[in-house]
C-alpha cells in the first residue's frame, strides 16, 4: 500500500517567445512581484521550430527562460498559468499575441510545463489547465517524450534545464542541512 506523502518543492521556470524582446522586461516583473527574484536566465533561443506563430506574433521568434529563486508547491501551477495567460492577454494587441509566457516546474526528475490544451498525455490540475510531463531526468541527462515540442527537446535548451536541475539540487541539498 502507498502512503501519501507531501510533494517536494519545485523550481518555477518560465518560458517566453516574442518577436521584440524589449518586452520581456515589462512582462517578466509583474511575474517577479508575485513569484520573487529571478534566479537564473538563458541565453536568447531562437524560435524557429515552426512557423505556426508567425501571423499572430511575427517573424523571427526568439524564447529565453526565466528561473525563479524561490521555490513553488507543485500545485500552483494552474494559478501560475492562469496569471501568465492574463498577462499574454494584457500585450495582446487587436486580439494577436506579442508574448507568448509558458509556466512550468522542474524537479530531479522531471520537467512540467502548464498548458490550456487537452491532450493523451496531459493531466487535469485545476481552472481549466493541464499538466504536460515535457522532459524526464534519465541518465544524466533530460530525455525528451514523442510529445515534447521540439523547442524543448533542443540539446540546447535541456543542457540549461540541466543547470537549473544542479542549482535545484544543491538548493535542497542546503536546506535539508539546515533543518
Amino acid at each position: 500500500m502507498s502512503h501519501p506523502q507531501a510533494p517536494q518543492p519545485a523550481k518555477l521556470v518560465i518560458g517566453f517567445f516574442l518577436n521584440d524582446k524589449q518586452l520581456l522586461p515589462e512582462a517578466a516583473g509583474p511575474l517577479q512581484a508575485a513569484y520573487g527574484p529571478i534566479d537564473m536566465v538563458s541565453s536568447w533561443f531562437a524560435f524557429d521550430y515552426t512557423d505556426y506563430y508567425d501571423s499572430e506574433m511575427g517573424h523571427p521568434l526568439y524564447r529565453r527562460m526565466l528561473v525563479f529563486k524561490d521555490p513553488i508547491q507543485q500545485e500552483a501551477l494552474a494559478s501560475i498559468k492562469s496569471r501568465t495567460n492574463d498577462l499574454e492577454t494584457r500585450f495582446a494587441i487587436a486580439g494577436k499575441r506579442r508574448i507568448n509566457i509558458d509556466p512550468g516546474y522542474l524537479l530531479y526528475e522531471r520537467f512540467v510545463l502548464a498548458t490550456g490544451k487537452n491532450y493523451t498525455h496531459r493531466i487535469y490540475i485545476g481552472q481549466g489547465i493541464y499538466a504536460d510531463l515535457t522532459l524526464i531526468f534519465q541518465k544524466n541527462q533530460y530525455r525528451a517524450l514523442p510529445w515534447t515540442y521540439p523547442d524543448y527537446a533542443a540539446d540546447d535548451m535541456r543542457a540549461f534545464l540541466a543547470l537549473v536541475r544542479l542549482k535545484y539540487a544543491a538548493e535542497r541539498m542546503a536546506e535539508k542541512q539546515a533543518a
